[in-house]
């Protein structure tokens, strides 16, 4: 029922920064609650960080918390997340997912929508 799609990711320095956006079309709601999760080669999709229907909570993994930030344009039909401060060890595929219910969720198996994923290199 819903699509999404990635975009802006990209090879960078350590240190810089990115801002990768998930377009989702479709049946879209403002009760879904989103989230990013990335996965590097050989390891698990790990929780990045996740944001409610409304947009008036968000969480975060400890790995990233300080460095990004996630938000979404309801009219968009948008969520975004700044990536500052990037680290060799956040090189991944990120991907962003959706879930129908407004609550934030930080596991894989709790989302019913998932984006094809946008790659996000940082070199040293």
């Amino acid at each position: 029922q819903v699509q999404l799609v990635e975009s802006g990711g990209g090879l960078v320095q350590a240190g810089d920064s990115l801002r990768l956006s998930c377009a989702a079309s479709g049946r879209t709601s403002r009760r879904y609650s989103m989230g990013w999760f990335r996965q590097a080669p050989g390891k698990e999709r790990e929780f990045v960080a996740a944001i409610s229907g409304s947009g008036g909570s968000t969480y975060y993994a400890d790995s990233v918390k300080g460095r990004f930030t996630i938000s979404r344009d309801n009219v968009k039909n948008t969520v975004y997340l700044q990536m500052n401060s990037l680290k060799p060890e956040d090189t991944a595929v990120y991907y962003c997912a959706a879930r129908n219910t407004p609550v934030v969720a930080s596991t894989t198996p709790e989302y019913d929508y998932w984006g094809q994923g946008t790659q996000v290199t940082v070199s040293s």
